[in-house]
């Protein structure tokens, strides 16, 4: 499938699919809208189109990548781990063996080069300018999206800037809480690239932030890519096509020529302003914290531009597939580094860097303990709090499997590791913030190597028994559906369901 070429293309295919509802309504940015697409998202409904926001005369488009099927779209496949096998096809490449290797190679490597961003003279970006004085953010309707947040955020935005050492682009998402008509914070977290880069400036950092992109272009500012990758070439990449970039009015940076709105301005090095609370996506209030102010000079935009939005908080919310398509993408890059990995699973209400559950081809006493370390070194990895290991047959989405083995194969004093090491910004639970406690829990089957006794055999049907059951499974009349692949039942009736729960 292709994949939307902007944003009202994108909103167009979610529309003939029937993945879009608008909302004619006058509806308030200020709580309302969050409490709509809180309970949309919560019933896995539609994406929503609001077209009156009180107070602006700009649509607002929210819950665009609630769904694993509208990630899909956005992705242009049919399943997520697709995108990961493209990935993976790339990062194989080995040095050819044969003509045919090379023919290979030469048409991967082609796809890299086309996917490089490109830059254009003029694009829909800039057909309308203002600058100066007439910047007002207040025209746009940026929601505050929970009582207790200190105001109104911004919540999806690209924010580009370039490392002032190297010119290296970087794109990513942080919250913005607007200010005044002209200025917002910029939350640039300790462990961020974008902080990275103000840190790195003597004085001041030209910003751009691309609102309202084409699918992909904004899922790859939220993609945990190492430094020197550009977020506009994976971008290229996933879609297929270049992404087209246009200069900006005010700064000297490329944005995006396709956006519905670009935000141009700096930062200067030692401006301050306390930011939040905000209610963020671990569920809770992140408390005021001295984030740096970005001064708006610029705001360019489409004629009837329309703004973009999510809302994050109590699990699940609409980042939910956003944060599982960066663990369905990432997995062959995480496999090529620490290759005894089958799979892994961030589980959403675990707010992806709570815990990390992960299956391996167990090799040799320990292997599990060596992989809890592997992961705590590895990029964005490295700030989950707790890893789960278990064998390479156990299917790591199926939390009450996993759960299963934990409870079966786990000795407390034996295969629970706790160690220390670098925590998420937002995380409240540590005592000192940034630094806390990390948890490791072996959960594979353990050998005479490592000093348990005899470890018994699994229970599991025959296959020949397996097999004349699903044979006969009609003539029994029993009136559930057998899943002929494992024996299991796919639907439990009601009564019985929730007898087993009780």
């Amino acid at each position: 499938m292709a994949t939307p070429a902007d944003f009202r293309s994108w909103i167009a295919l979610l529309e003939r699919e029937g993945e879009l509802v608008r909302v004619s309504a006058e509806v308030d940015p200020h709580l309302e809208v969050t409490e709509i697409a809180d309970r949309t998202v919560k019933a896995d409904g539609p994406a929503l189109l609001f077209e009156h926001p009180k107070g602006s005369s700009h649509s607002l488009l929210i819950n665009q990548f609630g769904t694993e099927r509208r990630m899909c779209l956005a992705l242009g496949v049919e399943r997520l781990d697709d995108v990961a096998a493209k990935l993976e096809d790339v990062l194989e490449m080995q040095p050819p063996q044969g003509l045919v290797d090379k023919v290979r190679g030469l048409k991967k490597l082609k796809s890299i080069a086309d996917s490089l961003p490109q830059t254009k003279r003029s694009g829909p970006a800039q057909e309308i300018v203002v600058t100066g004085d007439d910047v007002d953010l207040g025209a746009l309707p940026i929601q505050t999206c929970w009582p207790g947040d200190a105001g109104a955020f911004i919540t999806l935005p690209a924010v580009i800037t370039k490392d002032p050492r190297t010119g290296t682009r970087n794109v990513g998402m942080y919250r913005m809480q607007v200010l005044d008509r002209a200025t917002t914070a910029m939350h640039w977290q300790i462990h961020k690239d974008g902080r990275a880069d103000y840190l790195a400036t003597d004085g001041r950092i030209e910003v751009a932030v691309a609102l309202g992109l084409d699918p992909v272009t904004t899922y790859s500012a939220s993609a945990p890519l190492p430094k020197h990758i550009d977020e506009f070439m994976l971008a290229g990449f996933l879609r297929g096509e270049p992404v087209q970039l246009l200069k900006g009015k005010t700064v000297d940076l490329d944005v995006p020529a396709n956006a519905e709105i670009v935000l141009e301005g700096y930062i200067d090095k030692d401006e301050l302003t306390a930011e939040g609370p905000f209610g963020d996506h671990t569920g809770f209030y992140t408390a005021a914290e001295p984030f740096p102010v970005f001064h708006v000079t610029a705001v360019t935009m489409r004629e009837d531009a329309i703004y973009p939005s999510i809302v994050v908080g109590k699990p699940p919310a609409e980042d939910a597939w956003l944060g599982k398509a960066t663990e369905r993408i990432f997995l062959p890059a995480v496999k090529m580094t620490v290759p005894e990995i089958v799979d892994y699973d961030l589980p959403v209400a675990g707010v992806f860097h709570n815990c990390c559950i992960v299956s391996i081809r167990k090799a040799f006493p320990g292997h599990a303990k060596k992989v809890m370390h592997a992961i705590w070194g590895l990029g964005m990895l490295s700030l989950t709090k707790a890893v789960v290991v278990v064998d390479e047959h156990v299917n790591v989405h199926d939390y009450e499997e996993v759960f299963f083995y934990v409870g079966a194969n786990v000795d407390p004093g034996r295969d629970v590791l706790i160690s220390e090491g670098p925590l998420d910004h937002l995380d409240h639970a540590p005592t000192h913030q940034f630094f806390g406690g990390k948890l490791g829990i072996d959960a594979t089957a353990k050998g005479p190597d490592e000093g348990t006794r005899p470890w018994p055999e699994e229970i599991e049907m025959s296959e020949e028994i397996r097999a004349l059951v699903d044979r006969r499974w009609e003539e029994y009349g029993i009136g559930i559906e057998s899943d002929a692949t494992n024996g299991a039942m796919r639907h439990i009736s009601r009564p019985l369901r929730h007898l087993l729960r009780r």
